[in-house]
């Protein structure tokens, strides 16, 4: 299973290695205010912004998780994936897109403080951190997995090739802020597209009969099905559990979270910002379906007549590489996939880091004005925190993919009730956020270690309790506050 690169393998990693270095060398010099480094001067272009939003969350995860979920499951993932253009993209577009403009924000939190307080600001915030620091953890170790089943790697050359990433990744990120973020990410949105579909083709002409034996074996096992309608909490395959994953866990990955409003305010009108969006959803449909693809084809491989069924791998993510490694005429596609890896995982860390870096200056050192030296260094120690995540990651499961779900749920979850409480109740206030949020945590925390229930289930039970128990206190402790002044006031007036 175990593979060397040769060297067309390695000048085409190189060469992409090179070209990313190089464009954080580029933008280095052209940082002269945190606003520039963050926001890339609120003058970016909606296209390569765009295009970056869907890289950072298509990340190496993706890359391993998609054709893994395809292959050895069905296409509800798909079908909560297409919940972002069809559902998610419509209320960005309306809602919060021109809400960020209006206010002129930095960070989304900053709302927030402005319907609220700093506390219910820096809840999100810490929520925020934490969710980032685990994602790209996550990101980061999926990478490992893949390279351990191409190169072979032991469990100490794993580790040391986390350090390694990891540590790229971070350089590139502290040197050219934002606009080197984007333009790698354009970079590798280009790159992983590419590849997979030299991929897919490849791997149709191994099956006999091509695309219509891919049909007929893909719809006689039922690895389309999208659309089962038993309602069952603690099976996620159904299209109840896919449309809670699509709704509670991506609405607020696109709309809340630091890393997408980031790009929405990096760009300098509403209409750019809405052309981001729409970028966003359209690669997301268009190439998370590619992936999908690849999977359904290379189950079919290995389940068509004469196949002995999927090989032995040390976890399910590792099908990819090993289909390209073991049946593929190499032609530099191992230097490609691994090139994509590397593009995938940073990607994803660069804009984390930036995002996190961000967070801290403009949540929590309000008033202060730190320069972009101090932004670097900042950067760098985020950079290793993410190191140090993805070495603890292996403790947390098995499938990296669904790790990353459940931490989803369980922090995006609460977060999107807050905004929505802060939206839609014009009398929602401190002591509501707070309640709502201990009752969505308090839900959280029973069906985690008492019930069954699906973790593409754990966003709606944290956002709804937050939301409605949110709403009902504020209304209560309004009528308390306004019954309070009145009393203070008769008694003002009865002691005058």
């Amino acid at each position: 299973m175990a593979a060397s690169l040769t060297t067309l393998d390695w000048t085409l990693f190189v060469l992409y290695l090179v070209v990313v270095l190089a464009l954080g060398l580029k933008f280095a010099g052209e940082q002269r205010s945190n606003e520039d480094y963050f926001l890339g001067g609120r003058a970016m272009n909606w296209l390569p912004v765009g295009l970056s939003l869907f890289a950072t969350t298509f990340s190496s995860l993706s890359f391993v998780g998609l054709p893994r979920e395809a292959a050895y499951a069905d296409y509800h993932l798909y079908l909560a994936i297409l919940y972002i253009p069809l559902f998610v993209s419509p209320i960005v577009w309306i809602w919060f897109v021109p809400l960020y403009h209006r206010l002129q924000v930095t960070s989304p939190y900053e709302y927030m403080e402005l319907r609220f307080d700093r506390s219910v600001r820096r809840l999100c915030s810490a929520l925020s951190i934490v969710y980032t620091i685990g994602w790209m953890g996550s990101m980061l170790y999926a990478v490992g997995v893949i390279l351990q089943a191409v190169l072979d790697l032991s469990p100490d050359q794993l580790r040391l090739t986390l350090i390694g990433v990891g540590l790229l990744a971070t350089l590139y990120t502290a040197l050219g802020g934002v606009k080197a973020v984007i333009w790698t990410d354009v970079l590798q949105a280009v790159t992983l597209g590419g590849g997979m579909t030299v991929v897919l083709l490849m791997a149709v002409a191994k099956i006999d009969g091509g695309w219509d034996t891919v049909w007929q074996v893909g719809t006689s096992e039922q690895k389309f099905r999208m659309f089962d309608m038993r309602f069952d909490l603690t099976h996620r395959a159904n299209f109840f559990s896919a449309a809670a994953f699509g709704i509670f866990v991506y609405l607020p990955a696109k709309a809340i979270s630091l890393g997408t409003v980031q790009r929405f305010v990096s760009l300098p009108t509403v209409a750019a910002a809405r052309r981001c969006v729409v970028v966003n959803a359209v690669m997301s449909a268009a190439i998370c379906l590619l992936f999908f693809v690849v999977g359904t084809v290379l189950f079919v491989f290995y389940h068509q007549p004469g196949a002995s069924g999927f090989p032995p791998l040390n976890r399910e993510d590792q099908l990819l590489p090993v289909f390209v490694v073991t049946e593929i005429p190499r032609f530099g596609l191992t230097g490609l996939l691994v090139a994509g890896l590397f593009a995938a995982a940073m990607s994803s860390i660069d804009s984390g880091i930036n995002s996190l870096t961000l967070t801290i200056v403009i949540d929590w050192m309000q008033g202060r004005h730190p320069g972009v030296r101090f932004s670097r260094w900042l950067c760098t120690g985020f950079g290793l925190l993410t190191i140090a995540a993805s070495l603890l990651v292996p403790v947390l499961g098995r499938n990296v993919f669904d790790i990353v779900i459940k931490i989803s749920g369980a922090l995006f979850g609460p977060m999107l009730g807050l905004f929505l409480l802060a939206m839609w109740c014009r009398k929602a206030n401190r002591i509501g956020a707070w309640t709502g949020f201990v009752a969505g945590a308090s839900v959280l925390m029973i069906i985690w270690s008492e019930t069954e229930v699906s973790h593409w289930w754990y966003g709606a039970f944290t956002c709804v309790p937050t939301l409605v128990v949110g709403w009902i206190c504020s209304l209560v402790f309004a009528r308390v506050s306004r019954q309070g002044s009145s009393s203070r006031t008769e008694a003002s007036a009865s002691d005058g």
